[in-house]
């Protein structure tokens, strides 16, 4: 459909429809107009030619679908305009977006870009789901990726999941975690509890009881 113009309440169009049994695009003249009292759109069309297959012309009929006379070749042509949308759709957009900027500024999603470039965007999606659905099964991801908004923007079956996460290897997540290591080492520390620890004669014992006593890492 080529939109024409708009005047007032009415809005002419270039309409172009296949007849199944001839095989033969026609293109017709389609004007809509709003009917005030019925409160709803009446439209009327004509028939202005056919649609030459390889050059995409309109060819102007005499009504009835046949060609006009060899000496009366009128082509219309027609500008291309803006095609209308033909579905809608709403998605939910907070959360998944919260998780986006922190991804950026944590350097998530970059590291993820580096260690998996062809499913990272998958990786993130699976990560958003398991954090916004926490009591769900996976092969739910499927409605709620139709809800939300999120960075891979497709369904990932429950099948081709299990594939992704059998197909990361030990070295791509070490990767990952020294990358994720050096973007926090200059902020963190460990805290160290002072102990008057026994004579222990014992060098492997007297480890193992320190570090019972160190704490855990701690990030500012």
């Amino acid at each position: 459909m080529y939109y024409i113009c708009t005047h007032n309440d009415e809005t002419m169009s270039i309409v172009k429809q296949l007849d199944k049994r001839s095989g033969i695009t026609y293109a017709y003249e389609s004007i809509s107009r709003w009917d005030k009292q019925k409160k709803q759109s009446r439209s009327t069309r004509k028939l202005i030619g056919r649609v030459d297959e390889k050059t995409g012309e309109i060819v102007a009929t005499d009504g009835r679908g046949r060609k006009q006379s060899p000496g009366d070749k009128t082509v219309i042509r027609v500008k291309r305009g803006k095609t209308p949308s033909l579905s809608a759709e709403r998605q939910f957009y907070g959360a998944t977006y919260m998780l986006d900027k922190i991804g950026e500024k944590t350097g998530i999603a970059d590291d993820l870009r580096t260690c998996f470039p062809d499913n990272h965007k998958m990786i993130l999606s699976i990560a958003y789901y398991l954090i916004l659905e926490e009591n769900n099964p996976l092969y739910r991801f499927g409605r709620w990726s139709r809800l939300h908004r999120h960075p891979y923007g497709k369904e990932i079956a429950s099948q081709r999941s299990s594939e992704l996460f059998a197909g990361i290897t030990g070295e791509q997540k070490q990767k990952f975690f020294r990358l994720q290591g050096k973007r926090r080492s200059k902020d963190e520390y460990w805290p160290m509890i002072p102990h008057q620890f026994p004579p222990i004669r014992n060098a492997s014992v007297r480890y193992a009881m320190g570090k019972t006593r160190m704490a855990t890492a701690c990030h500012k």
